[in-house]
């Protein structure tokens, strides 16, 4: 839509990094940028209006929270709460097939299938297998027993969901503190040393035991310098 009105010169263009106006967000104390903020709705109000149409029918938000209904049910069927009450190979299946395909290749999806049946009877009545709530005493007790090798795919499954809210945490706060170590002063800072920076703000619990002598000794030996 933008681009049919700059066709037809409804709307004008600028120079540099301003050459398609955008919607303004007003500031707090200036008026001048509440000015700004209207002209640009007005200028792009039937563009607004045709994003805002395609939010509502495509949905995209319930969407996004009907996938996150979907992946909690389909993850619980790993549950071994209740004597493996929850247990379902389909959905299983379902879970790598929808949410994991990537982790999985076709051959191990037919595996997994296999390794499920015999996962059902093995593991759901073996004795110290009992007793579990959660998936990662499950996956622990994997471990401890040997059968993580044995059904290494559903164990693979296992790590996935278990380390599914860490992945999106991690990923929510490094957004976070890109607004903070990115600021105006350091708009140029090339990703290598944006993602150095990133890695040691975010984890500052494990950066916090890391020796500052050790750190200077580990610069010293990569190249002398004067």
């Amino acid at each position: 839509e933008i681009e049919r009105l700059i066709s037809i010169d409804e709307l004008d263009t600028g120079s540099g990094v301003n050459q398609i106006g955008t919607l303004q967000r007003a500031g707090d104390t200036r008026w001048s940028s509440h000015f700004r903020s209207v002209s640009s709705l007005l200028r792009l109000y039937n563009p607004t209006c045709t994003v805002l149409g395609k939010i509502i029918e495509d949905g995209s938000t319930y969407s996004q929270r009907g996938e996150a209904l979907e992946l909690i049910i389909l993850s619980s069927a790993l549950n071994p709460k209740d004597g493996y009450r929850s247990f379902d190979c389909d959905k299983i299946c379902n879970l790598v097939e929808k949410f994991y395909p990537l982790d999985f290749t076709e051959q191990e999806k037919i595996l997994l299938k296999c390794q499920l049946q015999h996962y059902q009877f093995d593991v759901i009545n073996h004795p110290d297998m009992q007793n579990l709530c959660t998936i990662a005493g499950l996956c622990q007790k994997l471990v401890e027993t040997g059968k993580s090798e044995i059904y290494n795919l559903i164990d693979r499954l296992l790590r996935l969901v278990l380390t599914l809210p860490v992945s999106t945490a991690t990923t929510e706060r490094a957004f976070s503190a890109m607004k903070i170590i990115k600021t105006r002063l350091r708009s140029k800072m090339e990703d290598d040393f944006l993602t150095n920076c990133l890695v040691v703000y975010i984890e500052q619990a494990i950066a916090e035991k890391i020796s500052v002598d050790k750190i200077i000794d580990d610069f010293y030996d990569m190249k002398k310098r004067r």
